[in-house]
């Protein structure tokens, strides 16, 4: 089977860089990422493109253009086009081909760019696709707690049910695609956090979302502010990242603001990524 993948910038934006890590200290990650005026760090919006000889699949879909003028200044994003589309235009693909979306969770900065811009009540990008989204985050997001509501956009699960092409997983695959991608749940970013693995002949591919956001978070203690549970994502990290090194998967990070995917490897007890990559365009899986 045919398999090919492509890293798809969508519209990057900012966030605060002690949120982001945690309760690492500003004189270790201003190494990494160098803050601006208001603390904010530049975090890339990327989405994995998974085409095969049926299908094409879509994997989160960044923060969009959705934001108001206010939101968007606070978050420093751009708002004049939904960059996801237009770069997903680039390469030939049109929004109306897509045939799956497949959520990680449904946080503003993974699941915004569904949204069609202004629309009241909300309308869904990709027409034609059906939205993958995890049980149990659906629910979380549904009925948040006080502390991650603000992530949530307001309204997007409603949408989503309304559609009449959502899909609720709590197993392994999806009907159609069980040899394409099987999923796994983490729980300690968000509840029912959704990971994909792409499983192609010659080359596997997990979707890392915000299990590790980028190569810096690849070191197990560097978690974020945003997560709900630091010390089990630690834990579900270091399971993943076992058996990235086992079956030599690729690691595909969402926001890393130069590194698309890369290796995992381990010296000296401590994980890191290697091989790093700057972007995947059409990568062979098979």
């Amino acid at each position: 089977m045919m398999m090919r993948v492509h890293s798809i910038r969508g519209n990057d934006f900012k966030l605060d860089g002690g949120a982001m890590f945690g309760h690492a200290p500003k004189s270790l990650w201003k190494n990494w990422y160098l803050p601006d005026r208001f603390n904010r760090i530049g975090l890339a919006s990327r989405s994995l493109y998974v085409r095969t000889d049926e299908h094409h699949l879509l994997c989160d879909t960044g923060i969009g253009n959705y934001l108001d003028a206010k939101l968007a200044k606070i978050y420093g994003v751009d708002v004049s086009e939904h960059r996801l589309i237009q770069n997903l235009k680039a390469i030939g693909v049109e929004e109306t081909r897509i045939d799956f979306v497949i959520l990680s969770h449904l946080h503003f900065d993974h699941a915004g760019g569904l949204i069609v811009k202004g629309s009241q009540p909300l309308q869904l990008h990709f027409p034609n696709a059906k939205y993958v989204v995890g049980r149990v985050h659906f629910e979380r997001a549904a009925n948040p707690h006080q502390r991650d509501r603000a992530s949530f956009v307001k309204g997007l699960t409603d949408a989503l049910q309304e559609s009449g092409r959502l899909l609720l997983v709590d197993k392994e695959t999806v009907d159609g695609l069980e040899k394409v991608v099987s999923f796994h749940y983490s729980q300690g970013h968000t509840p029912g956090k959704l990971h994909s693995l792409f499983q192609g002949a010659k080359e596997k591919v997990f979707f890392a979302g915000d299990l590790a956001p980028g190569v810096d978070w690849v070191n197990l203690p560097i978690t974020m502010g945003y997560d709900r549970q630091p010390e089990t994502l630690v834990d579900e990290k270091k399971k993943i990242f076992d058996r990235a090194i086992n079956e030599n998967w690729l690691m595909f990070y969402n926001h890393d603001h130069r590194i698309a995917a890369s290796r995992i490897s381990i010296h000296k007890n401590r994980y890191e990524a290697v091989q790093q990559l700057n972007r995947l365009a059409d990568w062979a899986c098979d």
